[in-house]
C-alpha cells in the first residue's frame, strides 16, 4: 500500500474518533439545555391559554412581564434579590441531592441561619469594621444551618432514618421555636423581629448605583455567585466531592472502594445546611438590618424546583434562580391585567414539565447519540480492518 493511503487511512480514523468526541460533548449539552427548552415551551403555552381566559393578549401579558423586571432598575434589583435567597437554597438541595440525599429543610435551615446571623449582628460591637461583622455573622448563619441539617444528617447515616420525614418534621419545629425565642424573649415592641443588628451591614447596590433606589438588591449577590463556584469546585475538582457523588451515584460500589459512606452522608447535610443558612445574611444584613419571623416563607421549598430545573449543578442554578426570581416579580408586575397567581401557576408548570418532559427527551437523545456513535464506530472498524488487509 502507498503511503499516501496509509496516511489518508490514519486521518480518517482520527478524524472518526473525533467524530465520537464531538458528538458524546453535543449530547451532553442537548441533555442539559434541550429539556429546559421543552418545558419553558410547554409553560409558555399553558400560560398563553390562561392569559387568553381573562380576555388578555398574551404578548402584551410578556411584554408587562419583562419590563417590570427586566425593563427597568428597581425589577432587576428585585429580580436579583430574590435570586439571590434562591440561589443558596437550591445549591443547598443540589449539595445533598449529589449525594443521593432529598433535604427538603431548607426553609428551617434559611431561618435558622438568618437568626443566627442576626443575634451576632446584634451582639457585635457597633465600632466593628463593616467586612469582619459580615464575615462573622456569615459565619454564624453557615453554622446554624448546618446544625438544622446535621440532625437528619446523624440520624440518616446511623439509623437509617428518612431525611424526607425528618426535615420536614423540622421544618415545623424549628420555625416555632424560633417564633417562640423572637416573640417571648428577644422580640422589639408589638413586632416579631430581633433588634438591628449593630454591625455586619451589608451595603445595598443604591448605594453605588443610584438607579437601583427602592430595591432590596444588595451585595449579598457576590456572596451567592461566590458560593456556587465553590461548590462547583468542591463537586468536581476535589476527592470529598468525588467521594460525595459515588455515594449519590452508587454507595454500596463506593463503599466497597473505601469511602466511608456515613460520614459522607453526614457531612453532604452539613454542608447542604450551611449554604441554606447563608441566604439568611441577604434578609438579615442586606435588607431589614434584623432578624424577622416568615422572612424564610416559601424559599426552601423553591429552592428544589431551582435545583431541579438547573439540573444540580451550581450555575445552572444561577440561571435557574434568575428565572424563578422573575416569575415571582414578574407576577406584581402583571396584577394589572391578570392575577399575580399566573405566575405561581406558571413557576408549578416549569417543575411539573422539567419532571416529566426531561426524562422523555433525554431517552430520545440518548438512543440518537447511540446509533450516531455505533455508525461513527462501524466506520472506523471498517477503516481499521482495511489497514490490516493491506
Amino acid at each position: 500500500m502507498s503511503t499516501e493511503r496509509v496516511n489518508a487511512e490514519r486521518v480518517n480514523a482520527e478524524r472518526g474518533s473525533d467524530g465520537m468526541v464531538d458528538q458524546t460533548v453535543r449530547t451532553r449539552l442537548l441533555e442539559n439545555i434541550l429539556p429546559i427548552v421543552v418545558a419553558l415551551g410547554i409553560a409558555a403555552v399553558i400560560g398563553d391559554l390562561l392569559i387568553l381566559t381573562f380576555g388578555e393578549a398574551p404578548a402584551t401579558v410578556y411584554r408587562q412581564l419583562v419590563d417590570g423586571t427586566w425593563g427597568n432598575a428597581y425589577g432587576i434589583g428585585q429580580v436579583l434579590y430574590k435570586a439571590t435567597t434562591l440561589t443558596f437554597t437550591g445549591l443547598a438541595f443540589a449539595m445533598a441531592g449529589r449525594a443521593g440525599l432529598f433535604n427538603v429543610g431548607a426553609e428551617s435551615q434559611l431561618a435558622m441561619g438568618g437568626f443566627a446571623a442576626g443575634i451576632m449582628g446584634m451582639l457585635l460591637p457597633a465600632g466593628l469594621p463593616s467586612v469582619v461583622g459580615m464575615l462573622l455573622c456569615l459565619m454564624a448563619a453557615a453554622c446554624g444551618g448546618a446544625a438544622v441539617a446535621s440532625v437528619p444528617g446523624v440520624l440518616r447515616a446511623r439509623f437509617g432514618a428518612s431525611e424526607v420525614i425528618v426535615t420536614i418534621m423540622l421544618n415545623f419545629v424549628v420555625l416555632a421555636l424560633l417564633n417562640w425565642l423572637v416573640s417571648a424573649k428577644i422580640h422589639v415592641t408589638e413586632t416579631l423581629h430581633t433588634p438591628p443588628i449593630a454591625s455586619g451591614h451589608v451595603a445595598r447596590l443604591s448605594d453605588v448605583f443610584a438607579s437601583f433606589h427602592g430595591s432590596a438588591a444588595n451585595w449579598t449577590i457576590l456572596v451567592a455567585m461566590a458560593a456556587a463556584l465553590a461548590a462547583t469546585w468542591y463537586l468536581f475538582r476535589t476527592r470529598g466531592g468525588y467521594e460525595l457523588r459515588a455515594v449519590g451515584l452508587q454507595p454500596d460500589a463506593a463503599e466497597y472502594g473505601g469511602v466511608n459512606v456515613k460520614r459522607v452522608v453526614w457531612m453532604s447535610m452539613c454542608l447542604s445546611g450551611a449554604l441554606a443558612g447563608m441566604g439568611g445574611i441577604n434578609f438579615v444584613l442586606g435588607y431589614k438590618g434584623y432578624y424577622e419571623e416568615g422572612f424564610a416563607g416559601g424559599a426552601g421549598f423553591l429552592g428544589i424546583a431551582v435545583a431541579l430545573v438547573g439540573r444540580n449543578h451550581p450555575l445552572g442554578i444561577l440561571l435557574a434562580s434568575l428565572l424563578f426570581a422573575t416569575l415571582s416579580q414578574g407576577g406584581l408586575a402583571v396584577n394589572a391585567l391578570v392575577p399575580k397567581q399566573l405566575t405561581d401557576i406558571l413557576t408549578a408548570v416549569v417543575i411539573l414539565a422539567v419532571v416529566t418532559a426531561v426524562p422523555e427527551v433525554q431517552q430520545q437523545l440518548r438512543a440518537a447519540a447511540a446509533g450516531a456513535l455505533a455508525s461513527l464506530s462501524t466506520k472506523a472498524s471498517a477503516t481499521s480492518s482495511t489497514r490490516s488487509r493491506s
